[in-house]
């Protein structure tokens, strides 16, 4: 794009001024080229001339003025340059330059944004991996619309990705599932029971109990293992869990289960080296692990003196799993309230022998539901918690996803009840998704009217002049830098923000001129394909995070 195109030519000048000695090689690949953050400092501005400057001990503004005479001659490409502050160089685009947008964003159409900037390299997200112990909390819904949208941008820049989900079906937590499954039948059956101190107490265990009933009658008064009141709570809640993400339009590539790493003798090898590294030793009747050889501030317990795990040990083996299944990049999605336990399986990845700066952790904040100003925090139905499809019910899928990624993952999200369920501009999901039906709507009106487009070819593009068409064609000339931004930043509210944007600036332009006008056919072709392109642009950037484009509303 225009930003490619301006960045080979500085560093074309760049080359140019090592050759004639105006400035030495040492900047090479440290300068950059950027968006002002100010309106009125240029279209794109490069530091160039101060960070050379830095490197060689010379006057910014006098490199400036150099690379600023090397750019002169490009008037092809440039209105004009100028020298800003300490050594700022402003690049200001030719109009036509911008216009140009059009055929690449309406020739590639379902594909313009899409990148090969990944290289193939193999990615593992891995997201909500919730316990099967009751329905997704809207907590666990953020996290698996965050984590399907790094997904989603990660494959549509070009990587070959892997969602999975890490089945935790082992430990304590499944037991006690099993405890409150079995007290929840025998109360149905009116014999006596005895309830977990900190047993699930949602309606969910209680209808999973009356489906054991109607499965086995009362056969299972007498068991004395909680192996059928668990392994049927994980059946039917994990069902759920999958109806939900369903609902959400998410599909898993892979399932993990826990209790493998077990089987398959991975967690026992995993303290096996540690203890051949020197790195575990035994104490108090625990076994621990030296954190403190990785910056940990204490030495951890992996072993408790009961013998059963702590969760470090079964997430050190997960992991050293994902390194030999040949992974280049992992990136896991958790909830801020694993804030602590992260070091610790990064250190226990190191101490292993493996890169943990291959090892992205994503933590996201947690969510309130609000409704008329204060906190939703009941549900009405399943558990004592808002479950996802509770929201699903209320708002939808389009809704829920673009409301979850309206904010940074390491910022609280208050999500507004109120405001997604409304049917009007207020609502930016509607904001949004009514721009793009109102496009495909101008399209209907030319079509009624008797105006075509005609090729774009022929198009007359260098009727595109005002200053809100030139906005508009810039943000669209941004897309492909900004898909590939917020996926190697892992930040797809940045694509929620763009989109909002440039909604924004659509709306506007459209209250302000007239698209298809019969007095002038070729302005009306012209903004037919600035129609068409802004159309596109918008559907691609609903579909990278999962939110449909309607063509009416």
């Amino acid at each position: 794009m225009i930003k490619t195109r301006l960045k080979t030519l500085i560093d074309h000048c760049f080359n140019q001024g090592v050759e004639a000695g105006f400035w030495s090689a040492a900047a090479a690949g440290a300068y950059s080229l950027d968006e002002p953050k100010h309106a009125g400092q240029g279209d794109l501005a490069t530091n160039l001339a101060m960070v050379v400057a830095g490197k060689d001990k010379k006057n910014p503004r006098a490199i400036a003025a150099q690379l600023v005479e090397m750019l002169a001659p490009h008037a092809e490409l440039l209105d004009r340059v100028e020298i800003a502050g300490p050594g700022f160089v402003n690049c200001y685009i030719n109009k036509n330059v911008w216009q140009s947008v059009l055929p690449e964003v309406c020739g590639q159409d379902a594909t313009f944004g899409l990148s090969k900037i990944g290289q193939s390299k193999k990615v593992l997200v891995e997201f909500v991996s919730a316990n099967p112990t009751g329905p997704l909390s809207v907590g666990h819904g953020r996290q698996a619309v965050l984590g399907d949208a790094i997904a989603g941008l990660l494959a549509a820049t070009g990587h070959q990705v892997t969602r999975e989900y890490y089945y935790n079906d082992a430990g304590r937590q499944m037991r006690v599932l099993g405890e409150s499954t079995r007290a929840r039948y025998l109360e149905a059956l009116g014999l006596p029971f005895t309830f977990p101190e900190d047993g699930y107490q949602g309606q969910y265990i209680r209808d999973i109990a009356q489906a054991l009933i109607e499965e086995h009658g009362d056969s299972l008064k007498d068991e004395p293992e909680v192996t059928p009141f668990k392994n049927k709570a994980e059946q039917v809640i994990f069902a759920d869990i999958n109806g939900t993400l369903h609902r959400l339009g998410i599909v898993f590539d892979n399932y993990y289960n826990e209790h493998s790493l077990y089987e398959n003798g991975l967690v026992d090898d995993v303290v096996a080296s540690l203890r051949e590294k020197g790195l575990a030793y035994d104490q108090d009747g625990a076994v621990w692990f030296k954190g403190t050889e990785f910056d940990l501030p204490q030495d951890r317990v992996i072993i408790k003196s009961t013998g059963e795990p702590t969760y470090r040990l079964p997430d050190m083996a997960y992991h050293r799993e994902k390194f030999r299944r040949g992974f280049d990049w992992m990136v896991d999605i958790f909830g801020s309230d694993h804030i602590a336990t992260v070091p610790d399986v990064l250190a226990g990845v190191k101490a292993l022998g493996y890169d943990p700066g291959k090892v992205t952790v994503v933590l996201h904040q947690f969510v309130t539901l609000l409704r008329d100003g204060q906190q939703v925090k009941m549900s009405t139905r399943k558990a004592n918690f808002v479950t996802v499809d509770e929201l699903l019910d209320e708002v939808g899928p389009d809704v829920a996803r673009f409301f979850f990624l309206m904010r940074k993952a390491d910022s609280q999200l208050e999500f507004d009840l109120d405001l997604a369920t409304k049917t009007s501009q207020e609502n930016p999901v509607y904001y949004v998704q009514y721009a793009h039906a109102r496009l495909h709507s101008i399209r209907r009106q030319a079509e009624a009217k008797g105006v075509a487009p005609g090729s774009l070819a022929e198009a007359p593009l260098n009727r595109l002049i005002l200053e809100d068409e030139t906005l508009l064609l810039k943000a669209m000339a941004s897309f492909p830098a900004l898909v590939e931004g917020a996926a190697l930043d892992l930040a797809p509210h940045r694509l929620v923000f763009f989109l909002q944007d440039l909604a924004g600036q659509f709306h506007s332009y459209y209250n302000k001129h007239r698209i298809v006008s019969a007095e002038d056919e070729e302005l009306s072709r012209a903004r037919l394909w600035l129609a068409m392109g802004l159309r596109i642009v918008l559907r691609n950037g609903l579909a990278l995070i999962g939110v449909s484009a309607p063509e009416s509303m």
